[in-house]
């Protein structure tokens, strides 16, 4: 048998192709609270804010409907700051029943939980700061 000529193998397209339709979505309750976080998450970290939220972070306060208003972040960054200035690496910042352990030299936020009551246990910090 002879062979087959690779020319004739390649597909012929002739013509312009045509756009693919576009998929417009509607934003859910869960997305503009995503959102509405993550715009004032931004507005934080222009204004000179020295946290930053890790994923897992950002995971927690969604997922738990942690207040992060503007007025709670200033006082997580006060909290971060007093945290620096006594030399913790390890932190928990606890502001009303919102608990917060944050890697304070690297001004990081690695986990929130929004329901620190009594009864809970936190490990793995070296200090604590009630802001």
């Amino acid at each position: 048998m002879a062979p087959i000529d690779p020319k004739l193998t390649r597909p012929i397209i002739t013509g312009v192709p045509a756009a693919a339709p576009s998929i417009q979505t509607q934003q859910t309750g869960a997305a503009q609270e995503t959102n509405s976080f993550v715009n004032v998450l931004k507005q934080q970290l222009e204004a000179g804010s020295n946290t930053a939220f890790s994923k897992h972070a950002v995971n927690r306060v969604m997922e738990r409907k942690i207040d992060v208003s503007e007025q709670n972040l200033e006082r997580l960054n006060q909290g971060m700051r007093l945290a620096q200035e006594k030399g913790l690496r390890d932190a928990l910042i606890l502001i009303d029943e919102d608990a917060y352990i944050v890697n304070a030299a690297a001004g990081r936020v690695v986990t929130v939980d929004g329901q620190a009551r009594q009864g809970s246990v936190f490990t793995n910090i070296d200090g604590t700061v009630i802001v």
